[in-house]
């Protein structure tokens, strides 16, 4: 399976992947993929991930049950960034939240706010 050709990863082979929920447009977590995840998330439709912390792939949902089905894929003007549309099943969240985008900055600035209530324990 190819990737596009002009796709522009950085040094360390990664490029930022933004998931959003193709159902109603949120916003649910950033990723990080290398070319392989790419080729993953393609040809299985499961969005595959490159985790610089543990330095090994992993398909969202495959000890949680909280799958994304890629449904569509986006590149961004700069060919350095991805846009995944998916079908999110479950919390997206590793803290049980539907996305990772459920804490506000407060008007001053100065504070987190949580405005979102999870789905399920943090796991």
């Amino acid at each position: 399976m190819q990737v596009p050709k002009n796709l522009k990863f950085d040094a360390n082979g990664l490029i930022p992947a933004v998931v959003q929920d193709i159902m109603n447009g949120d916003v649910l977590m950033v990723g990080y993929m290398n070319i392989e995840a790419v080729q993953q998330s393609i040809s299985t439709k499961r969005a595959t991930f490159w985790s610089r912390s543990r330095q090994k792939f992993w398909i969202k949902g495959e000890t949680s049950g909280n799958v994304q089905h890629v449904r569509e894929m986006y590149v961004d003007c700069d060919q350095d960034c991805l846009l995944v549309k998916v079908e999110q099943v479950g919390a997206a969240c590793h803290e049980g939240y539907r996305s990772c985008f459920f804490r506000r900055i407060d008007q001053d600035g100065e504070s987190l706010e949580t405005v979102a209530e999870p789905l399920v324990e943090k796991y």
